[in-house]
């Protein structure tokens, strides 16, 4: 923020007559052919379903396969990838200068995934105007690497503006001299202790539909460096039509007794 179911099989033993003759009645138990004939039926029956069972787990198993291999989720996980301080839920203190004038600064984050190069979260700012003792933002991040340059080509930034708030972080240094270069993108390594953001806010909370406010703005970003080490936020908040380009963030990791995580599988 700028300053300003058993059947039962009850075999039916069917006894088939003879009539011989009109005196003797001739009673041919014919029951274990008939017996045999359905124990026969039966297990052809049985052959029958049994194969037909086999096909339809062969089906399914292949169909299993299919999805297997489409969407794996054992493989691939769907949470968020976060790093050190920067995770859902993590929280930071601290202020924003401007001149003489201190603010205090509390920012929530709500999402982080290193693996898109993303995160946001919530802002707020005590202090900044008397009609509004606490404004709170939501802001959205690029984290620099193959994703997003140093070069932000975009809300009223250009590159002198890029080398004069980039430079500001120490950490920097090593880059002053290439990161203008056409060719050069950054590689955010697994051990590198600092990470470099763009934060843009976007809309007020909880009202969104207000786009201004008398005495403030949020027209402008912050140039944001993350170090893993202390966890602090240091950045440069930039606007510029404002007097003052370097409005100096500072920011303490507040330490979390416990925190919820989520998968999403």
């Amino acid at each position: 923020m700028p300053i300003p179911s058993s059947s039962s099989t009850t075999e039916i033993e069917s006894f088939k007559c003879k009539n011989v003759s009109s005196e003797t009645v001739v009673f041919q138990c014919e029951s274990d052919h008939t017996m045999e004939t359905d124990v026969s039926m039966d297990k052809n029956k049985q052959q029958a379903s049994s194969q037909t069972t086999k096909k339809k787990a062969l089906l399914l198993h292949a169909r299993r396969e299919d999805d297997d291999r489409s969407v794996n989720l054992t493989e691939e996980r769907l949470c968020p990838v976060a790093i050190s301080g920067l995770y859902a839920g993590s929280r930071y203190q601290g202020t924003q200068k401007c001149g003489n004038a201190s603010y205090e600064v509390n920012v929530e984050l709500l999402h982080v995934d290193m693996r898109e190069s993303t995160l946001n979260g919530y802002l707020k700012i005590k202090g900044l105007t008397s009609e509004f003792p606490e404004l709170t933002t939501f802001f959205e991040a690029e984290i620099m690497g193959p994703k997003y340059s140093f070069h932000t080509r975009k809300w009223q930034a250009d590159q002198k503006s890029d080398l004069l708030h980039w430079k500001k972080f120490p950490s920097f240094k090593p880059y002053i001299e290439i990161f203008s270069n056409d060719d050069f993108v950054y590689q955010q390594k697994e051990e590198s202790d600092f990470i470099y953001m763009r934060w843009k806010e976007t809309f007020l909370v909880p009202n969104h539909h207000v786009s201004s406010i008398h005495g403030a703005s949020f027209a402008g970003f912050y140039y944001i460096c993350y170090q893993r080490s202390t966890n602090q936020i240091k950045g440069f908040y930039f606007f510029r039509n404002h007097k003052d380009w370097f409005q100096e963030l500072t920011l303490n990791h507040v330490p979390d007794r416990a925190f919820a995580k989520f998968e999403f599988r």
